[in-house]
């Protein structure tokens, strides 16, 4: 299916309901292809009231399996930045720009392959239904995926990090743009790995600012 093909999932957003229907409703998304070989979508985490929403690129293969988004390594590092930053991760809600996972495959292994822009695109309804329906006071866009998707424009991460944007939807929501945790996991110099984990700890502390800090679980 090419870029022009896809259809986007509108259709298969519906307008009420609150998080618990957004949710229910994603299974049945064939806004693009990517459906046909994911184990299942996976949707979102957290509170449906969270002052800070943190967007990635799409689930990985461990996310596809389980169903949940960020329980794979990148996920695992994305827990130590919170703990670092001094934030409550039941406080936050989690999602990706693309709901489904995108692959290769090598022999028996599913190998990462990044959304292409119709996906980001086709998807797009549903990160613009969430912001929508939680309200989150701080949008932080982790990698150019997610940056794209809630910006609605590409952005080069070195020159609007530390820069408090806005969403590209209506509520004109204060996006931070960083980078997105698997990048931390790449780098092979331990001193890297080290600075930019730094880095990113960082950004999400710069978030919490905009909230002032009140970041927890309101439940």
């Amino acid at each position: 299916m090419t870029g022009e093909e896809r259809p986007g999932a509108r259709q298969w957003v519906p307008e009420r309901g609150g998080i618990r229907a957004l949710r229910a409703a994603a299974p049945d998304c064939r806004g693009c292809e990517l459906w046909q070989d994911a184990t299942q979508v996976v949707f979102s985490e957290g509170p449906a009231r969270a002052r800070m929403m943190l967007v990635g690129e799409q689930p990985g293969d461990r996310e596809d399996l389980e169903g949940e988004p960020f329980v794979g390594p990148a996920g695992h590092r994305l827990d130590d930045a919170i703990a670092e930053a001094g934030l409550d991760r039941n406080g936050l809600y989690l999602t990706n720009a693309v709901k489904h996972f995108r692959f290769e495959r090598s022999g028996r292994r599913r190998i990462h392959e990044k959304p292409a822009v119709g996906h980001i695109d086709a998807c797009r309804p549903w990160l613009a239904a969430e912001i929508a329906v939680v309200r989150p006071d701080v949008v932080v866009a982790m990698g150019t995926t997610a940056a794209r998707s809630v910006l609605g424009r590409n952005v080069r991460i070195g020159a609007v990090r530390g820069t408090v944007l806005e969403s590209a939807d209506s509520s004109a929501t204060p996006v931070i743009v960083t980078v997105h945790p698997s990048s931390l996991l790449r780098m092979p110099e331990k001193a890297e790995r080290e600075a930019a984990f730094r880095a990113f700890v960082a950004d999400l502390q710069r978030a919490a600012e905009i909230v002032g800090g009140d970041v927890h679980d309101p439940d």
